[in-house]
């Protein structure tokens, strides 16, 4: 049955800002965490990324009214030798602590060529690509990956196993452009079947089976069921090394145990997130920069090639005089969220 809403709201950048950090702070957000929840949510809708825009505020809500996320935190960081950056979100919201230990990896990472941030106890329930653009903006190269809880068979099962365990990548361009990708190893992220579910649209063939291992194309029936990897065992593989990086590695949990600790009320669950930064000019190439142009260009001598990340760039562009539509039904929740 198609579900899509009947009507739209159209609002501002500004207006969605403010929409947000209401709905948030109404329900135990402090300022600082409310604002960089907000700030997230609103590039997403900027850059037409409905799935990780206001899409994803009751579920921040839920988790917060049930006690799952402290909406208080204030992340602790602590710099590990020369290049490593830990964060203590204090079981809070991710984008309080990525803002918290933006500076400090950019400082590291300038000072000895590469560093690393790891941060655990945090719920993160967003697009990857904002932590890595933000850092190519400061001409560095970035690299990001965070696991989530168990929607994924590994190739060859029918059971989730893994989240969808994105990766995002960006680098810097002359100008002060990026070019970045963000993707999960799921052929499908988790917040685009929800939103298929919601408008009665159908699910991409191989994006998952229903609960009895069939494959379908249900996004009801996947949601129910399990995701499957893109690329078969490719994908896999790759579910597995963000796994491996974002639990073992920084002592965070795995997708399985996120599963088992998780309260299922639809919200973020709690795991770590690993961010890496590279500064070109410490690797002894010539021209990083100019060199990596000409590849762009070559690429785009090609029919029908464009860079991840372009059609991003170019919502982004017409987004701050076009406004943004909401679908009413989700506009009328938030709004009844911001009393508390």
């Amino acid at each position: 049955m198609n579900d899509t809403p009947s009507t739209q709201t159209r609002m501002t950048l500004a207006e969605v800002h403010d929409l947000a950090t209401r709905a948030l702070a109404a329900n135990g957000c402090s300022a600082e965490n409310a604002r960089a929840v907000a700030d997230t949510v609103t590039s997403a809708e900027r850059d037409g990324a409905k799935s990780h825009g206001l899409f994803r505020i009751p579920g921040y809500v839920r988790s917060l009214a049930n006690g799952k996320i402290d909406g208080q935190a204030d992340p602790v960081v602590e710099r590990l030798g020369a290049c490593i950056i830990t964060v203590d979100g204090k079981n809070g919201l991710a984008p309080r602590a990525i803002e918290a230990g933006r500076a400090p990896l950019i400082e590291a990472a300038r000072e000895h060529g590469m560093a690393a941030c790891a941060i655990r106890r945090t719920h993160h329930y967003a697009a990857l690509w904002p932590e890595t653009e933000a850092l190519a903006e400061q001409g560095l190269v970035a690299m990001a990956f965070v696991n989530a809880p168990p929607y994924v068979a590994p190739a060859g099962g029918t059971k989730p196993f893994f989240g969808t365990n994105p990766m995002a990548f960006a680098w810097p361009r002359p100008g002060g452009g990026t070019m970045v990708w963000d993707q999960a190893s799921s052929l499908t992220a988790r917040g685009e079947l929800q939103i298929m579910k919601r408008d009665g649209h159908t699910a991409p063939d191989g994006a998952g089976v229903d609960k009895d291992g069939q494959p379908t194309n249900d996004p009801a029936a996947i949601l129910e069921g399990a995701q499957l990897p893109f690329g078969g065992y490719k994908g896999g593989a790759i579910a597995l090394m963000v796994d491996l990086m974002c639990g073992p590695l920084l002592g965070e949990v795995s997708s399985m145990e996120a599963g088992q600790q998780d309260n299922k009320d639809g919200g973020p669950a709690t795991g770590g997130e690993l961010i890496l930064a590279f500064d070109p000019a410490r690797f002894g190439g010539d021209d990083p920069f100019g060199r990596a142009e000409r590849l762009f260009e070559g690429m785009l001598g090609l029919d029908g090639v464009r860079l991840p990340g372009s059609r991003r760039h170019a919502a982004r562009t017409r987004t701050p005089a076009e406004g943004v539509e909401i679908p009413t039904p989700l506009f009328d929740t938030i709004v009844g969220l911001t009393s508390g």
